[in-house]
């Protein structure tokens, strides 16, 4: 099976280097129709220029693709509106959002400013949800869309001095799960990307014989499967060094305590059979895997959930 995206708009935020620069030159080479997106700021989101992104557009153009660049930046509306709308003028659909623009401003939390961590959290975060809102009623219209968020093991794990950068990370896991369910009728699929690459933003934080291994070339091939027309929704995939591996959030079967015994003492008592993962549960449904609680504690007070 080849995928392929003849035929496909694609917007990429954050294209004008790293990961952002490797999907959208690996989507033309496929057949996708691109626009490189990139505010031209530096790794701290300082600074903008247009030009880094319509370097990377003409590249894709002198390797016989198709580009244009836009030099929104993600956090302000009505540039990313205007992005949205010159698309549609010129090709007249958009299929596929890549939300890959970011930026860091790392400190350890009781030095990290609250301006930095609005700032973090607006290009990360909001900065996807504005992109994400601006092609969903296109997408919706045509009855197909494919979103991907990029989420970041400092989010689902941790990293010391990434609070700000690790809560907007999280962040757009929740979203991505609630946008996979309100796109499910009009084939709007919406999934995260958790990759570990050698970018201006990892520079100096790992050796360089390691940063030599993770190029941004290994992670986009996740990255083209996530937004392809048979891809899966609301997966979360690790894409490290050529190694790819889904990430899920279980919880574990837990126990059931009868009222009159839900005290902490109980919990305490057993928290070791609470935390028991043997039997972990992994939900796809909304609202997890909690309900079964609700079903039991309904039928413990015998009352009838139909």
């Amino acid at each position: 099976m080849s995928i392929r995206f003849d035929g496909r708009v694609a917007i990429v935020t954050g294209a004008a280097a790293g990961l952002g620069r490797s999907h959208a030159r690996a989507l033309a080479a496929r057949g996708a129709k691109v626009v490189v997106n990139d505010f031209g700021g530096d790794v701290h989101g300082t600074g903008g220029s247009s030009e880094p992104a319509e370097r990377a557009a003409a590249e894709i153009r002198q390797a016989g693709g198709e580009a244009v660049s836009h030099g929104a930046s993600v956090t302000n509306a009505e540039q990313v509106t205007h992005m949205v709308e010159s698309a549609m003028a010129k090709w007249g659909r958009i299929d596929i959002l890549i939300n890959n623009a970011g930026i860091l401003r790392d400190a350890s939390f009781p030095k990290s400013s609250l301006q930095d961590f609005r700032t973090v959290i607006d290009v990360h975060l909001l900065g996807s949800v504005i992109c994400s809102q601006a092609v969903w009623p296109h997408m919706k219209a045509a009855n197909f869309g494919r979103i991907l968020m990029t989420t970041s093991t400092s989010g689902i794990y941790g990293n010391f001095g990434q609070a700000n950068y690790g809560a907007a990370k999280t962040g757009l896991i929740g979203l991505m799960n609630v946008l996979q369910i309100e796109g499910a009728k009009n084939d709007i699929r919406v999934n995260a990307l958790c990759p570990s690459a050698a970018t201006r933003m990892t520079e100096g934080l790992m050796p360089e014989p390691v940063l030599a291994m993770l190029t941004p070339e290994s992670v986009t091939p996740a990255a083209l499967f996530l937004v392809s027309d048979d891809a899966p929704r609301r997966t979360i995939l690790s894409a490290c060094a050529g190694g790819y591996a889904r990430v899920v959030i279980q919880e574990s079967a837990g126990v059931f305590l009868p009222e009159g015994e839900r005290t902490p003492e109980a919990i305490a008592a057993r928290f070791g059979e609470i935390c028991d993962l043997s039997r972990a549960i992994h939900c796809e449904e909304p609202g997890g895997p909690g309900m079964r609680f609700v079903r039991l504690a309904a039928a413990a007070a015998g009352v009838s959930l139909k």
